[in-house]
């Protein structure tokens, strides 16, 4: 039998599943970035070539493995590997993995969202209409149950959090 990591979602979002505008994120999260840090660090993570490009110059995440998908699959740089889809993806994910995460944008997300097991949402108590880029309602898609729900705290500038967690039914 051949082995198969878990593929989980990671994602940050406000009440309205906004995620972002103009290339960065809606919600400034210190205590979020962390455990974002403490989860996928020593794991494969996948994104888009312009999350990558989000990233503190433009750099892989440290201590993960880094691949980036991207359509055309010409882009290469140091620290990471590319693929043209979720095949090459699968493809290029170490066999001994058990965990790969799956950190964005909207395109991949969407993307990849029939293909994670279980997804990792932070929850921001605050609705951002000038968002310009949205994550699918987990709790409008038939397939998705919210399975765990855990008190976050309040982000420097007060806004509350909690963390969810979404299982593929």
């Amino acid at each position: 039998m051949d082995h198969r990591p878990k593929y989980r979602l990671i994602v940050a979002v406000t009440e309205d599943w906004a995620i972002g505008k103009d290339g960065d994120m809606l919600v400034r999260n210190p205590c979020d970035l962390k455990r974002f840090k403490r989860l996928t660090t020593g794991h494969t993570v996948i994104m888009g070539r312009r999350t990558l490009e989000s990233l503190p110059g433009g750099r892989p995440l440290p201590n993960r493995a880094n691949i980036v998908l991207t359509r055309s699959g010409d882009a290469q740089g140091e620290g990471y590997r590319t693929a043209r889809g979720l095949k090459e993806a699968k493809a290029l994910v170490a066999s001994e993995e058990d965990e790969v995460f799956v950190i964005g944008g909207e395109t991949v997300y969407r993307s990849l969202l029939p293909w994670v097991d279980e997804c990792l949402v932070t929850l921001h108590h605050v609705r951002r209409p000038d968002a310009d880029t949205w994550f699918p309602d987990l709790d409008a898609i038939d397939g998705w149950t919210l399975s765990e729900r855990e008190p976050g705290g309040t982000t420097p500038d007060g806004t509350p959090f909690e963390y969810l967690t979404y299982v593929r039914e």
